[in-house]
């Protein structure tokens, strides 16, 4: 984890603790009363399709736990361990919710394994093989989510049919690959810094003729977000060119470049912006 991204988790870290320090601690240095510092809750499961034990992290907004008949659409996201992802976006969630500026969301956080398998689909370009001593595993791992982990979010939690994914450079890459082979696992996908060069732009290449020819869907939504990163943004631009010359019926999409963060730095800008556009509340659209 980056320097900037380790100061935003303390930051969510704050945000989401500080309205609740007992008074003794903040009252006196000397105190040596202590609590638990409690963001979420974190279950493991066992997975038949990945033959693994995979740990899932869940942050819930206030209005869920004060009300037992609240339901909520689901945010699902990859990188989503306590050592990667969660902590930084839980913050922002809580932040943006509480403020207004997005509509209350679950987290469900997918906890690593095999980063680069789990991301990536197959290849046919060596340098890529060479990255892990496994990968090309998009499809089982696209499989865990829909038969596996959704069925088990929705049995643990009082959730809506509304599903959305949100992913950064290989985890980017994974979102904009089931976005254009299973477009109907979520209703919207949200993209950073994609690696779309994997399988030697492959899946970019493919992207025009594939979404020509799936069959019409419910409405989706697609956010893409590119850095200073000069592959990441061109590639990610020309994705964006596909979208904006062809027609597409039942999607709405956005393209938001951002020169001025690094790929170390887009997530947490990018995750603000995207979730102000897509998720904005509906009176205030």
């Amino acid at each position: 984890m980056s320097v900037a991204r380790s100061a935003l988790v303390a930051t969510a870290l704050l945000c989401l603790a500080g309205a609740t320090a007992p008074a003794q601690d903040r009252a006196s240095d000397s105190s040596d009363i202590r609590t638990p510092l409690v963001i979420g809750e974190s279950f493991t499961m066992t997975s038949t399709v990945l033959h693994e034990v995979r740990r899932i992290n869940v942050y819930a907004p206030p209005g869920y736990t004060d009300s037992a008949r609240a339901r909520l659409p689901v945010l699902y996201m990859p990188d989503g361990g306590l050592a990667e992802d969660f902590l930084h976006v839980a913050g922002l969630l809580q932040v943006s919710i509480g403020n207004g500026t997005m509509r209350p969301f679950l987290l469900v956080g997918i906890e690593n394994t095999e980063r680069r398998r789990d991301m990536t689909g197959p290849t046919e370009n060596e340098k890529d093989r060479r990255i892990a001593v496994h990968v090309g595993g998009s499809g089982p791992f696209r499989r865990f989510i829909r038969t596996e982990l959704m069925p088990r979010i929705a049995a643990r939690y009082r959730t809506t049919g509304e599903t959305a994914i949100v992913g950064e450079s290989l985890a980017g890459l994974f979102v904009v690959e089931t976005f254009l082979r299973e477009p109907d696992l979520f209703d919207t996908y949200i993209a950073f810094d994609p690696s779309l060069w994997w399988n030697s732009r492959r899946l970019l290449d493919e992207a025009a003729a594939t979404l020509r020819a799936r069959p019409a869907s419910a409405h989706k939504t697609l956010f893409l977000a590119s850095s200073d990163e000069p592959e990441l943004d061109m590639l990610t631009h020309r994705l964006a060119g596909v979208l904006r010359q062809g027609a597409f019926p039942g999607l709405t999409w956005y393209y938001e470049p951002m020169p001025a963060e690094t790929h170390g730095t887009i997530y947490h800008p990018a995750a603000l912006r995207a979730f102000r556009t897509v998720f904005k509340p509906a009176a205030a659209k």
